[in-house]
C-alpha cells in the first residue's frame, strides 16, 4: 500500500528499520582499531592516554542530543518526497509520471556507491565528517528554500498543463541524495562523537531521529496543509487554505537548516581521536580502493550472485500492492492527510514486530520465516485490490464512516505483520552469512541489492498502470480515449471518457501471479541457500 512508501519511507519505495550504514565497513575497522587502543591502556578511553572517567549515558547528553537533531533533519527532506506523490495524485497527474517521480526514493538504495569517498576524502583541520556534514546541509538548506519560492509554480495546473513533474523530480532527487550523503556523515561522526560506552546510542538516535523528522515532514505538513483537517479540528471558523502551505513549510525548514549547520560549523568540534593514531589519510584513501575491489570479488561468489538475483527478482510480485495502492485510494477520493495519519497507530507495531520476529529468525534458517511469509503478503495485495475495489461504494457526501478507516487500519497492521517477517529473515541472513573480515561492505552490498529489489519494481508498476488501463469514450459516437488527445476530442464532443478495465487490477493480478511462480520454483531455491556451507560466503581476496 502507498502508506508503506510515503508514509514509512526509508530505502527506497517503503521505509525500513535503519540496520545498516553505507560505511560501515571501514568504522568497523576503526572501531578494532580502538579495541587495541584500549588493551594496551587499561581503565583509558582515549588514544593520548588520558583517562576517562565513565560517567554514562549523562556526561554525553550533547552529543546524544546533537546526533538526534542531525537525524531529524535528515528525515524531513524524505518526508516532504514522500508527501508529494499524494499531493500530485490529488491534482490528477499519470501514474507515468508518478513512476519519474519514483525515482526520487533511489538515492538512500544506492548510497554504497559513494560512501567510501565520503570516508576518504576531507579537510582534516575543519574535521572529518564536518567536511561533508556542512556543505551538504548548506546545500540542503538552500535547495528548500529555492523551492519555497517556485515549488508552488510546478505544481500548478493551468488549463492541459498539469505539475512539472519532471523539474520536481530532479530537484527532490537533489534533496534525497544530499540527506543520503549526510546520512553517511552522520552515522560516521556518531562512531566518534559517543564514548564506546554509549556508542550504542547512535542507532537509536538514528531510528527515533529520521522517524520523527519524516513524521514533521510527512504526516504533520499533511495534516497542516490541508484545509479540511484544520478546518475541522484545529480551527473555530473555517477557511480556504490549511494552517502552512508547502513553501511556507519549505521556507521555515530551509532556515532551520542554514541557522543550525552554521551554529555546528562554529561551535561544534569533532573528537578527532583516530588521527592521534598512526594512520595516514593516504592509507585511508588505499583503504577505500579495496573496498570497492572487495565488492566486486563479493558479487562474483556463486552464492552471492544466486542470492543477489534473487533478491532483484522476489518483490516483484508485491510491487502493484505497494506502490500503486495508495495512490488509488487518494484517487478514489480518501484524503490524503487521513490516509498519512493511519501511520500513527502503527508506530507501536513497527517497534515490537522486529522484536518478537527476531526471535524466530535467531536460529540457523532465518529464511524459513521468509519462505512462509511470503504467500500471505501475495494475498494481502489480492486484498488491497478488493480494498480499492470496495471504496467508492462506501463515500458519503461527509466523507467515509469510521468502520471503513478501520478496515484501512486493519489491512495495514497485517501488511506490515508480513513485511517486517520478510525483513526481519532477511536482514537476519545477511547478519549470519557475511564474511566477518569485511562484514560491514558485505552487509551494506546485501542490503543494497535488497533495497533495489524493491525500487524498481515498484517504479515498473507505476509506469504500466496507465497502459494498461482501458477507457471509452461515453455520449459522443465514434470517440475514443486511447490518448490524452483522444480524450480531449471525446470531451470536445460532449463524450465523457470512462474507465472500461483499471490497470491497477490487472497489474495486482499479474503480479501475484508472478509472485506464487516466484515462491514455488525459486523460493526453495532460496531457502536452500542456507544449506551452503560458510566456506561459500567467504571472500577470499578479503583474507
Amino acid at each position: 500500500m502507498e502508506l508503506s512508501k510515503s508514509i514509512t519511507h526509508k530505502n527506497g519505495r517503503q521505509r525500513k528499520p535503519v540496520l545498516s550504514h553505507s560505511d560501515m565497513g571501514e568504522r568497523e575497522s576503526m572501531l578494532e582499531v580502538e579495541d587495541d587502543e584500549v588493551a594496551l591502556l587499561p581503565n583509558s578511553d582515549r588514544a593520548d592516554g588520558r583517562t576517562k572517567s565513565s560517567h554514562g549515558i549523562k556526561g554525553e547528553l550533547g552529543n546524544v542530543a546533537l546526533l538526534l537533531f542531525l537525524y531529524v533533519l535528515q528525515g524531513i527532506p524524505l518526508g516532504l518526497a514522500g508527501s508529494i506523490p499524494l499531493i500530485m495524485q490529488s491534482k490528477n497527474v499519470s501514474y507515468r509520471d508518478q513512476a519519474y517521480f519514483s525515482f526520487v526514493f533511489w538515492p538512500f538504495s544506492l548510497k554504497l556507491f559513494w560512501a567510501p569517498l565520503v570516508d576518504s576524502l576531507y579537510l582534516q583541520q575543519f574535521g572529518r565528517r564536518k567536511s561533508w556534514l556542512v556543505p551538504t546541509q548548506y546545500l540542503l538548506g538552500l535547495f528548500m528554500l529555492y523551492l519555497s519560492v517556485s515549488v508552488d509554480a510546478m505544481l500548478q495546473t493551468d488549463g492541459q498543463r498539469g505539475p512539472d513533474v519532471i523539474t520536481l523530480t530532479a530537484v527532490f532527487f537533489v534533496l534525497a541524495f544530499l540527506a543520503a550523503t549526510q546520512d553517511i556523515a552522520v552515522d560516521g561522526w556518531a562512531l566518534t562523537m559517543l564514548s564506546r560506552e554509549n556508542v550504542g546510542y547512535a542507532s537509536t538516535c538514528n531510528s527515533v531521529g529520521q522517524t520523527a523528522g519524516y513524521f514533521l515532514g510527512n504526516v504533520l505538513f499533511l495534516a497542516l496543509e490541508s484545509a479540511d483537517f484544520c478546518n475541522k479540528y484545529l480551527r473555530f471558523e473555517p477557511q480556504e487554505r490549511g494552517i502552512v502551505t508547502l513553501s511556507d513549510f519549505l521556507f521555515f525548514w530551509g532556515i532551520v537548516f542554514m541557522v543550525s549547520t552554521t551554529l555546528v560549523a562554529i561551535l561544534k568540534k569533532e573528537n578527532n581521536k583516530q588521527h592521534h593514531t598512526k594512520k595516514k589519510p593516504k592509507e585511508e584513501t588505499q583503504s577505500v580502493m579495496e573496498t570497492y575491489k572487495h565488492l566486486f570479488s563479493i558479487i562474483k561468489m556463486p552464492t552471492v550472485f544466486t542470492f543477489c538475483v534473487l533478491l532483484l527478482t522476489a518483490k516483484i510480485g508485491f510491487s502493484a500492492a505497494d506502490a500503486v495502492t495508495g495512490l488509488k485510494l487518494v484517487e478514489a477520493g480518501v484524503p490524503k492527510e487521513q490516509l498519512a495519519l493511519l501511520a500513527v497507530p502503527m508506530v507501536p507495531l513497527q517497534i515490537l514486530l522486529p522484536l518478537v520476529i527476531s526471535k524466530y529468525t535467531a536460529g540457523p534458517r532465518p529464511l524459513d520465516i521468509f519462505y512462509k511469509a511470503f504467500p500471505f503478503r501475495l494475498l494481502i495485495g489480492l486484498e488491497y485490490a478488493l480494498l480499492v475495489w470496495w471504496t467508492p461504494s462506501v463515500r458519503q457526501e461527509e466523507g467515509f464512516p469510521v468502520y471503513y478507516y478501520a478496515v484501512v487500519l486493519l489491512s495495514y497492521a497485517v501488511h506490515q505483520v508480513a513485511l517486517y517477517s520478510m525483513y526481519v529473515a532477511c536482514m537476519a541472513f545477511h547478519a549470519k552469512v557475511s564474511d566477518p573480515v569485511i562484514g560491514g561492505t558485505y552487509m551494506t552490498l546485501l542490503n543494497t541489492v535488497t533495497n533495489l529489489g524493491g525500487n524498481w519494481p515498484s517504479t515498473l508498476a507505476l509506469w504500466l498502470v496507465d497502459p494498461l488501463t482501458f477507457k471509452e469514450c461515453q455520449g459522443a459516437p465514434g470517440q475514443t480515449c486511447g490518448s490524452a488527445e483522444e480524450a480531449g476530442l471525446c470531451v470536445r464532443e460532449g463524450g465523457t471518457c470512462v474507465t472500461a478495465l483499471d490497470g491497477y487490477y490487472v497489474e495486482s493480478v499479474v503480479c501475484v501471479l508472478i509472485g506464487l511462480c516466484w515462491w514455488i520454483f525459486f523460493g526453495k531455491k532460496m531457502k536452500r541457500l542456507q544449506e551452503e556451507s560458510p566456506s561459500a560466503w567467504h571472500c577470499r581476496v578479503a583474507k
